[in-house]
């Protein structure tokens, strides 16, 4: 697999996911904000308001590098973090529009200092260093960002990096059994996991990534498996409960 991003490289991609996604908020329909989202089960005021929950508990966490007690991700944990979405959601769309892209911009100030911490701990997840919020702040950023209109902000849209640091990431979705071998156009093939049962999917690189992270894909992605065509093997949960690779 490609080298994980300088430090420098990855604050620009997330800087720029940053702004990226204030523009896109700007531009929902204050009576839109009631309706489905791209993510099945979210509505669209819901994942703004979970947006604007990660970039403060983001913020945090960078800003408590350093301390002798690193706070928790969400007050409250997971339970925590589901009651502050839904309550957050029942504001008026204006007053939940600048919450959310006021939280992005605070969130935004901070990211050039983290350079100077990138392997020192945060509490984001046990284990977990200033790199790996970064990686996670990436991702929230750019997959949600497609769940809140993915014809507006399609998976082809994902910079090629990103593509490649979701295959390491989300490796953890392939069951201990199975073996596949991912293979972009025009590029080297990926294997993801080790067993004995094997597929192949090919595609673009970025409708590779969108099928591993449960995201709608622009173009085909076709599986075969022993070298017929096949259905497409099934992945684990997403891995929300642990640290993800690089």
């Amino acid at each position: 697999m490609t080298q994980l991003l300088a430090p420098a490289a990855l604050i620009t991609q997330v800087t720029t996911s940053l702004d990226e996604l204030r523009a896109q908020l700007r531009g929902v329909d204050f009576q839109d904000y009631p309706k489905p989202s791209s993510l099945p089960g979210w509505s669209i005021s819901q994942l703004i308001a979970h947006l604007a929950s990660f970039a403060k508990a983001a913020r945090r966490q960078f800003g408590s590098v350093g301390a002798s007690t690193q706070p928790e991700m969400y007050d409250g944990g997971q339970a925590g973090r589901i009651e502050a979405i839904n309550m957050t959601a029942l504001m008026r769309p204006e007053a939940l529009l600048e919450l959310t892209t006021s939280a992005l911009a605070e969130l935004r100030e901070v990211l050039p200092e983290t350079e100077n911490h990138w392997e020192e701990s945060v509490g984001y997840r046990p284990g977990a260093k200033v790199a790996d919020m970064m990686y996670a702040t990436w991702r929230e950023m750019l997959i949600h960002a497609t769940d809140l209109n993915e014809f507006v902000r399609p998976a082809s849209s994902w910079p090629a990096e990103f593509s490649e640091h979701l295959f390491r990431a989300l490796s953890a979705r392939v069951p201990a059994q199975d073996r596949l071998v991912l293979q972009p156009h025009g590029k080297s093939p990926v294997i993801l996991g080790a067993g004995e049962k094997s597929w192949v999917l090919s595609g673009t690189e970025f409708d590779l990534a969108a099928w591993l992270a449960g995201r709608p894909a622009a173009g085909p992605v076709q599986a075969t498996a022993a070298a017929d065509a096949s259905d497409y093997p099934s992945l684990l949960p997403w891995p929300s409960d642990r640290l993800m690779n690089r």
